[in-house]
Parts: structure tokens; C-alpha cells; sequence
């Protein structure tokens, strides 16, 4: 299969440290393989989106010279191929509309499966789950990165599909779309790494070709939490000054080893010099806490 990666934020705000890296080594791991590399925009939850911002993170991708193929895709277009893999799933009685609300179960550590076999209370808004408990048992892969995963989706529970807003969740989403896109390399936090088992699941069940993976470790902040936009992590210098300062020091943080002189090189000859240079087993030697 040709190599084609991608860089998919959620539009909730600017881009930081630990999105860089994770756009970076996307972008990367797609040059070096002489493959495309395409952003798309998940802003499939817009109460979490403020208007401008995926401008913003699209205008931060351009300053560190992070050059996508093709246009780029706006997941809030993208209502019709949901809907359509949701009724499928369902035809395959692999997803049912649930009516339980969080409140209902937080004594249980997952979603107890209520409404399996039929809504509790059909007469509430209805949210649509995957079934856990179908489907192959136990799902395992190999990440480039973690070697060989082990998950049994019933330990993680019947994730939801579609909101009682109506809104899209990003299991589904992210499935039909990496399909539809032709994503034969996915490169991304290893917050992310229990999500996969639901995304092969739902590969599995709507026969998607499945991606290679790897999961990269997570950039902490000095509290020893990770970097994000929830956690108020800055945003990414603006300066060109900045951007070339860290954008070394990203492919530092990466492993990659960038020369030393190459700190005050310009973007396209620091992102030239690194995708000729790309390692990502040296990834395997990160720490996760350093910051």
C-alpha cells in the first residue's frame, strides 16, 4: 500500500509542544517513506471548536513549514458517510441506540450494556453505542512503536458512536475517514492507544483496510501532566526566531538528533536534513516524562 499519513487536531485551540511533535512525526514519517501527508480537521464537536481556530492551527502548520497534500478536510462535512457506516453497523446489530445517562451508571467502571437489546427508556434522547461483546476477541496488533498489543474490547466497554446532541464521536469518525483517505500510516499520541481497539473493531465490522500504528510518547508538563490545550499548555512562538528554535528542539524531543548547527537553520533546511535523517525506532528511547 503507497504511505499516506495524516495530522487530524481537534480545532480547540492553537497548537502546542506536544501537538507539534505529534504533527512533526506524522509528517516526518510520511516524507521519508516518499508518501502524501493530509490534514484534516476534526471539529465534528463544534461547542468545542471557537471559530478561527482551525485557521489558526492551519497557519501554525504553514509557519513550521509542515506542507500538506491536498485539501483539507473539514470532518463537519462529513455527516452523510457517518450516518451511512452507523446504518450499517446497526443492520449488522453491531451498534443500538442507548438511552442511559452517565449519572445512571458511574458506579459501574463501564457501560454496562443496559440497553443492548433495547432501550431503556426509548422515549429520552438516544445515543448509539458499539457493541463490545461482538466481534473478534481479542484484538491485537503490532505498534511500531510499543510492539505487540493485547486489548479485549469488553474491558473497555461499549463506546458511543453518536451523541444524544446528535454530534458525531470521534471513534467513528476517525474509522470512516482514515478509510475513505486512503491512511495507511496513522502516528499519534499514545493517549490514544485504547482508543485503537474500537477503531479495529469498527475497521473489522465495516471491512476498512486496516492502518499500521504508531503511538508516540506523551510530552508532560513540569506538573507531570500532558501537554494540552486543556491544561493551558502555550501555544507555539510565532517569531521567526522561535519557530526555528523550536523546531529543533522537537526533533530533539523526538530522539532524531539534529545536529547542533542546525538550530539556527532555516525551516526547509531543518525539515529537509530531518526527513532525510528520520529514525523513528529511535522513538523507543524517549523518556515520557521529560519536559
Amino acid at each position: 500500500m503507497a504511505y499516506t499519513g495524516r495530522f487530524a487536531p481537534t480545532p480547540s485551540g492553537p497548537l502546542h509542544l506536544g501537538s507539534l511533535l505529534a504533527a512533526l512525526a506524522s509528517f516526518l514519517d510520511a516524507r521519508h517513506a516518499k508518501g502524501r501527508w493530509l490534514v484534516r480537521i476534526e471539529d465534528i464537536d463544534p461547542p468545542r471548536c471557537p471559530t478561527g481556530a482551525a485557521d489558526t492551527i492551519l497557519r501554525q502548520l504553514e509557519a513550521f513549514g509542515l506542507k500538506w497534500d491536498g485539501p483539507v478536510r473539514h470532518q463537519n462535512e462529513r455527516h452523510a458517510a457517518y450516518q451511512a457506516a452507523l446504518e450499517r453497523l446497526a443492520a449488522l446489530g453491531l451498534a443500538y441506540p442507548c438511552s442511559c445517562s452517565r449519572k445512571e451508571w458511574r458506579e459501574y467502571a463501564i457501560y454496562p450494556g443496559w440497553c443492548r437489546h433495547k432501550p431503556l427508556n426509548p422515549e429520552r434522547p438516544l445515543a448509539w453505542r458499539l457493541r463490545s461483546d461482538l466481534g473478534r476477541r481479542p484484538i491485537e496488533w503490532e505498534d511500531r512503536r510499543l510492539g505487540h498489543q493485547r486489548f479485549d474490547p469488553t474491558e473497555l466497554g461499549d463506546v458511543v458512536l453518536k451523541r444524544k446532541d446528535d454530534l458525531w464521536a470521534y471513534q467513528l469518525a476517525v474509522v470512516v475517514d482514515d478509510a475513505d483517505q486512503g491512511v495507511s500510516d496513522v502516528v499519534r499520541g499514545a493517549d490514544l492507544l485504547d482508543n485503537t481497539p474500537w477503531q479495529r473493531q469498527l475497521q473489522d465490522a465495516l471491512e476498512c483496510p486496516v492502518p499500521r500504528y504508531l503511538h508516540l510518547p506523551l510530552v508532560l508538563g513540569d506538573n507531570g501532566q500532558k501537554l494540552s490545550k486543556q491544561n493551558l499548555a502555550p501555544a507555539l512562538p510565532t517569531d521567526e526566531a522561535g519557530i526555528r528554535h523550536t523546531l529543533h528542539h522537537a526533533l530533539q524531543r523526538l530522539g532524531q538528533q539534529p545536529p547542533r548547527e542546525m538550530a539556527h537553520a532555516c525551516v526547509a533546511d531543518q525539515l529537509d536534513s530531518a526527513i532525510s535523517a528520520w529514525r523513528p525506532e529511535r522513538l523507543r528511547h524517549m523518556a515520557a516524562n521529560e519536559h
